[in-house]
C-alpha cells in the first residue's frame, strides 16, 4: 500500500477551512491542522471553535498562542493596514511562515487553506496572494482547494499527491456554492465568517492607536484591557470604567500592582481603573467619571478608591456631559 501523503492546513473551523480539509479527506491526504490564537481573538472564540470543528471532523490540531513578535508588525506593518488597524497581510505571512516551521516539525508534504479567490479584497486576490506566499518562503507551495482551479498549480499538484481535476473553482463573496458543498458533506453547524479579529473594528482600533501613542513597552495585559470598559485618556493617565458587573470583575482582575481602582459605596457602580500618575486631577477625574455612571445622580457622590482596598474616599460632583465626552479616547 502507499503511504499516505501528509498535509498541514491553516485551520481556523470556519466554513471554508472546513471544506478545504474535506476536499483533502476525500483525496485520501492525512490531514493535520494548525489555528493561532491572538490577543485580538474575540475571548479566545476562534480557537475555540477551530478545536471544535477539528474535533468533529478527527483531525488533530495544533493551537499556536502569539504575543510579543505578532504585536510588533502589528505596530508597524510592512505592508500597512486595511481600514482599520488591520494589518492583513502582514499578519498572514506571519501565520504562514509559523505554518511552514509546523509543517517541517511535523513531516508534512504540502500546506493547504481554506482561502477563496476574492473573497477578502486586501488579502486574497490573486496579486496578494502571490505576495504574501513568496513573502513568507512558500512560493508555488500553498494549495488553495475551493479556487485551485482558477490558480496558478502549487507543487502539490505537480507532483500528484492531489488531483487537480477534484479541486473547486469558487471565486467571490458569495458563499452560495460552499452551502451547497457542507450540505453535500453533511457538515451541519459550522460557523459563519463574522470578522473574528478585533483589530477590524473601529472603536478598538481607536483604543489601541491610543496605546500604542502613549506606551512603548505593551503587555497581554494591557491588549485585554482594551476588550472591556469605557476607554478614557487624560494626558498620561488612563481611566477605564466598567459597563457591567461582568466587567467591573475583569478589570479588578487585570489591574496592575499600581493602579488605583474606583467605586461608589452604597449604589449601583461601575469599577474604574486609573492608571498613569496619580495626581490629584487624575484622581478626580476618575472620581468624577465613575460617579457619572453611577446610579446616584443627585449632589456631591462619594467615591471610594484605593490601591489594593478602597481606603480612601473623594466627593466629587457629576460632571457635565460635554466633559465626559471630551475625555472619551475617540472613535474616529
Amino acid at each position: 500500500m502507499t503511504k499516505k501523503v501528509k498535509a498541514l492546513a491553516l485551520f481556523s473551523g470556519g466554513l471554508d477551512s472546513t471544506l478545504a480539509v474535506m476536499l483533502m479527506l476525500n483525496q485520501n491526504i492525512k490531514v493535520e491542522a494548525i489555528t493561532f490564537a491572538t490577543p485580538f481573538n474575540f475571548a479566545g472564540k476562534e480557537a475555540d471553535k477551530a478545536a471544535e470543528m477539528a474535533e468533529k471532523l478527527k483531525i488533530p490540531l495544533t493551537t499556536v498562542t502569539v504575543g510579543s513578535n505578532y504585536l510588533r508588525i502589528v505596530r508597524k506593518p510592512k505592508y500597512g493596514y486595511g481600514k482599520n488597524l488591520n494589518p492583513c497581510i502582514d499578519c498572514r505571512i506571519f501565520m504562514l511562515r509559523k505554518t511552514k516551521k509546523c509543517a517541517e516539525e511535523k513531516s508534512a508534504a504540502f500546506i493547504f487553506t481554506g482561502e477563496v479567490l476574492d473573497e477578502r479584497p486586501m488579502t486574497q486576490n490573486l496579486t496578494a496572494l502571490m505576495r504574501i506566499d513568496a513573502a513568507a518562503g512558500l512560493k508555488g507551495k500553498v494549495l488553495r482547494p475551493l479556487s485551485a482551479k482558477l490558480l496558478p498549480e502549487t507543487e502539490a499538484e505537480k507532483k500528484g499527491w492531489v488531483d487537480r481535476n477534484r479541486l473547486l473553482d469558487i471565486r467571490g463573496r458569495t458563499r452560495k456554492r460552499q452551502i451547497a458543498l457542507a450540505e453535500e458533506f453533511g457538515i451541519t453547524n459550522y460557523a459563519w465568517p463574522a470578522g473574528g479579529c478585533l483589530l477590524t473594528y473601529k472603536e478598538f482600533s481607536s483604543k489601541l492607536r491610543d496605546l500604542f501613542a502613549y506606551k512603548k513597552r505593551i503587555s497581554i495585559r494591557d491588549l485585554h484591557l482594551l476588550k472591556v470598559g469605557r476607554h478614557f485618556r487624560l494626558g498620561k493617565n488612563k481611566i477605564v470604567v466598567g459597563r457591567n458587573e461582568k466587567e467591573n470583575a475583569f478589570l479588578i482582575e487585570l489591574r496592575g500592582p499600581n493602579d488605583y481602582f474606583f467605586e461608589v459605596q452604597g449604589w449601583g457602580s461601575p469599577t474604574t481603573l486609573l492608571q498613569g500618575p496619580k495626581t490629584k486631577e487624575a484622581i478626580e477625574k476618575a472620581a468624577q467619571l465613575t460617579a457619572y455612571y453611577s446610579d446616584c445622580k443627585t449632589g456631591k457622590v462619594a467615591v471610594k478608591y484605593g490601591r489594593k482596598t478602597l481606603e480612601e474616599e473623594i466627593a466629587v460632583s457629576i460632571p457635565e456631559k460635554e466633559i465626559v465626552e471630551k475625555l472619551r479616547i475617540s472613535r474616529s
